[in-house]
């Protein structure tokens, strides 16, 4: 027996009495298997999940290559037994090729004409991981997403890790995919210094890969580089949002200054120009991973979707 995902409240009645619940349908589908009706329920689910991006052509799906995003898809496709072009995620954190995720957050919209077939929700992580088939991408949960929220525009912030070994570093074989390498010695004080001169609301065209329609203008909330006991090198940064390359061009900027072939006032120079420079090079990919996505309450995610949306500008508070 197939059930099907049933709108049985209005929007303005869910918000007036509180998240929608799951109800029990009274009927049974045999030993083990347990038939539910969704009885207030959105058709927008929250996905967790994360991944060694080594093999894969980045997040977005594309023609010919293998993608997270289009292998999440087919899975979730599958287990719902309808076409793939029924089950369109949105993503936090659209990663490029080769980078990591630990963390990342989607949402994906199902239409009235699916169904859940036998087993309630809560199993339906299990089963797309089952359907994926693979050890590189794991589902950690899918849920029924607040009211309002939205993978993309709800988010307050993104946190990112980079892994670098430089010279002095002794390096972990067991950590090779996700640390990248440089054939310096880096000074990991000045490194700070110049993560410190890139914080604060910018344009950050310098840095970024620009797409037509989208703005460069971000808030770096945070940037700090330590060494673990081995050596390697680590960075955490955080921003409203990072732009296409962002992230792997400021740590390649703070490698220039840490290998004192850049100075601090020049970096600021060319960050307040705005073009893109020969100054730095773009980090490797494989060094990055998304860490954790960051979201306001329940009550303020549809706000904060609708604020995300409007063009930033630099005279911004």
């Amino acid at each position: 027996m197939r059930l099907p995902l049933m709108r049985t409240q209005t929007t303005r009645n869910r918000l007036k009495n509180g998240p929608p619940t799951f109800g029990l349908g009274a009927f049974s589908l045999g030993a083990g298997v347990v038939g539910i009706t969704l009885t207030s329920v959105s058709t927008r689910l929250r996905i967790e999940c994360a991944y060694l991006g080594t093999a894969y052509s980045g997040w977005a799906k594309q023609s010919h290559r293998i993608t997270i995003q289009g292998e999440i898809e087919q899975a979730l496709a599958t287990v719902l037994h309808t076409q793939r072009t029924e089950v369109k995620t949105v993503v936090a954190g659209r990663t490029d090729a080769g980078v990591h995720a630990i963390g990342q957050v989607a949402h994906v919209d199902l239409s009235d004409s699916i169904t859940l077939k036998g087993a309630a929700l809560s199993s339906l992580a299990k089963r797309v991981n089952g359907a994926l088939g693979t050890d590189d991408i794991a589902v950690y949960s899918i849920s029924q997403a607040p009211e309002g929220f939205d993978a993309r525009f709800s988010a307050l912030s993104r946190h990112y890790e980079y892994r670098l070994a430089d010279r002095g570093a002794h390096k972990n074989p067991l950590k090779k995919d996700i640390t990248a390498v440089s054939p310096y010695a880096l000074d990991s004080d000045a490194m700070n210094d110049a993560a410190d001169a890139l914080l604060g609301l910018h344009d950050f065209r310098a840095f970024c890969r620009p797409r037509a329609g989208a703005t460069t203008i971000r808030t770096l909330q945070s940037f700090r580089w330590s060494r673990e006991p081995d050596g390697v090198l680590v960075a955490q940064l955080s921003a409203d949002a990072f732009c296409h390359s962002m992230v792997r061009s400021l740590v390649g900027a703070c490698v220039a200054v840490g290998r004192e072939v850049l100075t601090i006032p020049d970096l600021r120079n060319a960050r307040d120009q705005g073009e893109r420079t020969s100054l730095w090079v773009t980090m490797p990919a494989k060094g990055l991973t998304l860490v954790s996505v960051t979201y306001p309450p329940d009550d303020e995610l549809a706000e904060r979707a609708v604020s995300t949306r409007g063009k930033r500008h630099l005279d911004e508070d």
